[in-house]
């Protein structure tokens, strides 16, 4: 005959309560979307700005990302190395991207006129979360400074 553990003054065996005490976590985690925010524009890649507004970490297994400029599409930022992004912080992430000609030229006239671009990213990051694995839409615009290339 089986016997359980129970606790000083419990009626309760002790794997019925670390079993409430387990569900009692859990119900309290629940998946925010990170928030993704383009800081800069280099010839060579992007760098964002992704906060996790979780209180766990996640891990991105996957980046995409289009970037258009001024309404002409710029390239495609592909990010497939791992990356732990802290819980409830914000973590800079450079990510190369392939570009076209005809974005950096939209690039071009908007840095001669307005020493900023406005910008387009749509795409998709897939995540690793403590509650499985999460495939989440990139959509946003804006306008980005580009003070690197002005001196």
């Amino acid at each position: 005959m089986a016997r359980h553990l129970t606790f000083p003054f419990s009626r309760f065996p002790f794997p019925a309560v670390l079993l409430c005490l387990a569900c009692a976590t859990l119900s309290k985690l629940s998946f925010r979307e990170p928030e993704l925010q383009l800081q800069e524009i280099n010839v060579t890649g992007v760098v964002f700005d992704v906060y996790n507004p979780n209180e766990y970490r996640i891990r991105s297994t996957r980046l995409e990302v289009g970037v258009d400029l001024e309404g002409t599409h710029f390239g495609d930022a592909l990010l497939e190395r791992p990356l732990d992004l802290s819980p409830t912080n914000h973590s800079r992430v450079v990510v190369p991207v392939r570009f076209q000609w005809t974005g950096v030229g939209a690039g071009a006239k908007a840095l001669l006129t307005r020493r900023a671009v406005a910008y387009g990213l749509t795409g998709t990051v897939l995540l690793e979360t403590p509650l499985g694995d999460q495939r989440v839409t990139v959509h946003g615009n804006g306008n980005v400074p580009l003070k690197p290339f002005i001196r």
